[in-house]
């Protein structure tokens, strides 16, 4: 009797530990199979990346005048008529080279970025226009652009002004129009199946150059920080659709934003299907 309960007893444990043996099996098992989803998933995340962007036509003769109004203090506000000279650069015409492929594209062509206070900018094909000028004292900057909206970087392409409209007009942004200055231009609105895979980020810098042991442009994408030291484009890749969030930001050698309404701007963009 006793050895029959003994034997009963060791079967008894030994299917246990059997058991306990193959529950730890299972957990280890399925703790393994969510480690490799849990890789997988991280895996599948884009990695965004920023390149220079090259190749592009230099127009490094292109020039861009204001000659309305001629009078920066305007007397009322509301609707104003600009005009340009435009030399040595074909408005409306495409821009040559692999790059008007690559990226997103304006099918009417070259054209001037138009912008008031560092908003988004408006694109005007022809060399006049009208546009709506709040009273008050205001920053513009315009300048010529390729037709897949990268700037022109010279010093005869851009028109930089204060703007004064109406009676006594406030400074509400404290302009100074000698200080260090950044102006964002790209990427802005929806960009939608091949024109997701590239997006050209370009802003203007006035007043102060960029340099390794200087000044900078901190460019922060989705929470991914960059340091652009050379004023030039880029293009940004990896992005995920949905809506993508830009910062920039002018910084010193420290690291520290540099004084100025327009030195830190962010920005969102769509990427669609």
């Amino acid at each position: 009797m006793f050895k029959s309960n003994f034997v009963t007893i060791m079967l008894f444990l030994v299917a246990i530990t059997t058991s306990c043996k193959q529950q730890k099996k299972d957990a280890a098992d399925e703790t393994a199979e969510d480690s490799k989803m849990e890789t997988s998933l991280e895996t599948e995340q884009p990695t965004i990346t920023l390149e220079k962007l090259e190749g592009s036509p230099e127009y490094a003769d292109a020039v861009l005048q204001l000659d309305e109004p001629t009078n920066t203090k305007i007397a009322n506000g509301g609707e104003v008529n600009f005009s340009f000279t435009v030399n040595n650069y074909e408005l409306g015409a495409q821009t040559e080279g692999p790059n008007a492929e690559m990226l997103a594209n304006s099918g009417k062509g070259q054209h001037i970025h138009f912008i008031l206070d560092n908003q988004p900018y408006s694109a005007h094909y022809e060399p006049s226009f009208a546009k709506e000028i709040p009273d008050g004292v205001h920053h513009l900057v315009a300048f010529l652009s390729r037709s897949y909206h990268e700037s022109v970087k010279n010093d005869n392409s851009v028109v930089v002004k204060k703007l004064e409209v109406g009676t006594n007009p406030e400074d509400s942004l404290g302009l100074d129009m000698d200080a260090p200055t950044l102006i964002y231009s790209r990427p802005k609105g929806e960009y939608s199946g091949k024109d997701t895979e590239n997006l050209l980020l370009d802003f203007f810098v006035l007043n102060t150059k960029l340099s390794e042991s200087g000044n900078k442009v901190k460019a922060t994408i989705n929470g991914t920080e960059f340091l652009i030291a050379e004023w030039a484009p880029h293009i940004i890749k990896g992005l995920p659709k949905g809506e993508v969030t830009i910062t920039l930001e002018l910084i010193d050698a420290d690291g520290n934003m540099i004084p100025g309404p327009f030195n830190q701007v962010t920005r969102t963009v769509m990427l669609k299907e």
